[in-house]
């Protein structure tokens, strides 16, 4: 009797655990730490990146909340520009870390609000501690891929910021040239010597100054074209030959006609190699594809797509569903489509071409994971 007694007080008594709330800062990093609500929390500071000075501070809170050199320490931080290398090294030092999306967290409403870095992670803390506890809902913790997985995104991430650079090289030249009222319709392999045959307005050649400034924004062009090719002549090469799991998923979408080599890599890449998604909600919830509607008393409307997830998946997601129509016409996504949205407006097609996305979004998942066809869809009979 007495034995059993024992037992159950000591499965009723929490092991202890030191709460470690971070806000990261370019140049110092604010520390704040505490073992329960009701106290004031140990704030300390900290040079950012000095991993040492935070095992250090870790040790000092121990002994200052009287825990054991063993006691359990679990963190939190914001997603941001720091990323995930400090959670891997956490995980490494066996903290357990939570990187949370900031977007999420809880604020208060009112207009105007005191801010602090202090405040912020006192605040940091008090949800750490009820997330702890079972409060689910405080906040959304990111998902945190590997460094393989993370490794494998800057390829195409790369060639997305290319691709802007060179339209924004493009839009320049084109905005000198119609500054003096000259128009070029395409900026080509032969502009150097079109800026030549040139005439302003009046007949007279383009002024030196501006002539040498286009020539030069020219030459930035040319080298941002071909490192796009470069990077565009490695993916191929990848796709031809590398046995990676994530490549060979991405030869499993190019055989669905109307899924280019751009949309199967980045889908995989940013989605499908690595996540572990339960159902279909998750994958139109993360892409940022879901419905939000607004209901309160009389008042109940749809405000669109919550553009919450991924913004790589869910701007291509778009852009593929419009491919869908044209060239899976037959499908059962294709027929749905066009029976609901098909004789509407611009507006009521541009809706509707949300809705396909995030179906034909999941529908790609199943496929992954299942070798299951959307239902009516054609398969190439080549891959290119």
């Amino acid at each position: 009797m007495d034995t059993a007694a024992t037992r159950k007080r000591e499965c009723s008594v929490d092991a202890p655990v030191l709460f470690l709330a971070f806000e990261l800062g370019n140049t110092e990093w604010k520390l704040g730490f505490s073992v329960g609500f009701g106290q004031q929390p140990r704030v300390r500071t900290i040079s950012a990146r000095d991993l040492e000075g935070l095992q250090r501070e870790i040790d000092l809170a121990r002994k200052r909340f009287g825990l054991p050199e063993t006691a359990r320490v679990m963190s939190c931080y914001e997603a941001g520009r720091d990323g995930f290398w400090l959670h891997r090294y956490l995980a490494g030092a066996e903290i357990q870390n939570l990187v949370v999306d900031s977007s999420s967290i809880e604020v208060n409403r009112r207009f105007r609000r005191a801010k602090t870095d202090r405040m912020d992670v006192a605040k940091l803390l008090d949800l750490l501690m009820r997330f702890e506890r079972g409060e689910k809902k405080v906040w959304r913790v990111v998902r945190v891929p590997s460094l393989e997985a993370e490794d494998r995104r800057h390829l195409h991430r790369a060639l997305e910021d290319l691709k802007v650079d060179r339209t924004q090289h493009i839009n320049r030249m084109k905005g000198l040239l119609a500054g003096q009222g000259v128009r070029i319709e395409e900026i080509g392999a032969g502009f150097p010597d079109q800026l030549d045959a040139t005439r302003l307005w009046d007949g007279r050649p383009i002024p030196d100054g501006l002539k040498a400034r286009l020539e030069r924004e020219y030459e930035r062009l040319q080298f941002t074209q071909g490192q796009i090719r470069k990077l565009e002549a490695e993916r191929r090469e990848a796709i031809r030959r590398s046995k990676d799991p994530g490549v060979e998923k991405v030869r499993k979408l190019l055989r669905l006609k109307g899924i280019g080599l751009n949309g199967a890599w980045v889908d995989t890449m940013e989605f499908f190699a690595w996540r572990d998604f339960r159902n279909g909600k998750e994958v139109g919830g993360l892409a940022g594809l879901a419905a939000t509607p607004y209901q309160s008393g009389q008042s109940s409307r749809e405000r669109g797509m919550s553009k919450a997830g991924n913004r790589h998946v869910r701007a291509l997601a778009i852009e593929i569903a419009w491919g869908w129509l044209r060239y899976q016409p037959e499908s059962e996504l294709s027929q749905w489509y066009q029976r609901r949205f098909g004789e509407g407006s611009s507006r009521v097609r541009k809706i509707g071409i949300v809705a396909l996305a995030r179906k034909l979004l999941i529908a790609l998942w199943r496929y992954l994971e299942t070798g299951l066809i959307p239902k009516g869809a054609v398969l190439k009979t080549r891959l290119t």
